[in-house]
């Protein structure tokens, strides 16, 4: 007797595991085209649901930059982490790219506008116009320093200059202003990293510290993102 197996796909935050049906339990689809129907329709709906989830909780620009760092920064030197939500205090801080490597850790902001871009690294606001429109949003510099403070509690043993904030403007807005420093196109960024040869840590602790920020992150997850977000409208006042 031959045993059919079929390999249903049950995605988690983290990945997909294998969950193992037989043809015993299809008894009431006895017809092999029926079964043949359900283990194509099973493996793409497994494969479309994974790539959803992969990808879900990444805008355009968070994906544009980390397909980028992805191909030009490989392991084992470079490690890249997307979309990490620590717990800082009685909030959470929300990081789009932390990309680990022994030349140091970049702590990456993304933002995704276009039009022209107007700020300096001393403004609470800066703002983007496109056409007529406008649109001011938090200086992500300040956003990041944040960001780089919840990294440096997390990893207190590496030196403070090791953990380096980066601003990237990943889609086809310009600046109209002076640009900050600390700020990239996406171009500028990959540069900016390539510049950074000497090594300040080795693969050890590179992997040390990709185990320690893992272990801290808040699971990747459509509830932890609704969390974050209810977290920032009552620490700044937003009301629906």
């Amino acid at each position: 007797m031959f045993v059919i197996v079929v390999l249903v796909f049950a995605v988690t935050g983290h990945g997909k595991l294998p969950q193992v049906l037989s043809v015993e339990q299809l008894k009431p689809f006895k017809q092999p085209g029926v079964i043949l129907l359900a283990v194509l329709v099973a493996w793409l709906l497994g494969y479309l649901v994974g790539r959803f989830r992969t990808h879900s909780f990444q805008n355009r620009g968070e994906a544009k930059v980390s397909r980028a760092l992805t191909k030009r920064f490989p392991a084992p030197d470079y490690f890249l982490m997307n979309h990490v939500t620590l717990q800082v205090g009685g909030g959470t801080a929300q990081i789009d790219h932390i990309l680990i490597s022994r030349f140091g850790i970049f702590v990456i902001e993304t933002k995704d506008y276009s039009g022209w871009i107007f700020g300096s690294a001393d403004d609470r606001k800066w703002t983007a116009v496109y056409y007529r429109l406008k649109f001011r949003f938090q200086n992500p510099l300040r956003q990041n320093s944040g960001h780089v403070r919840a990294i440096q509690n997390l990893l207190e043993f590496l030196p403070a200059n090791a953990i380096r904030s980066v601003v990237v403007f990943a889609g086809s807005g310009r600046f109209k202003t002076r640009v900050p420093e600390g700020v990239f196109d996406l171009s500028g960024l990959l540069a900016h990293i390539e510049g950074h040869i000497t090594e300040v840590m080795s693969l050890n602790r590179v992997q040390f510290c990709v185990g320690r920020i893992e272990t801290a992150r808040r699971s990747v997850s459509k509830a932890t993102d609704v969390e974050h977000i209810q977290r920032l409208r009552r620490k700044y006042g937003i009301r629906d």
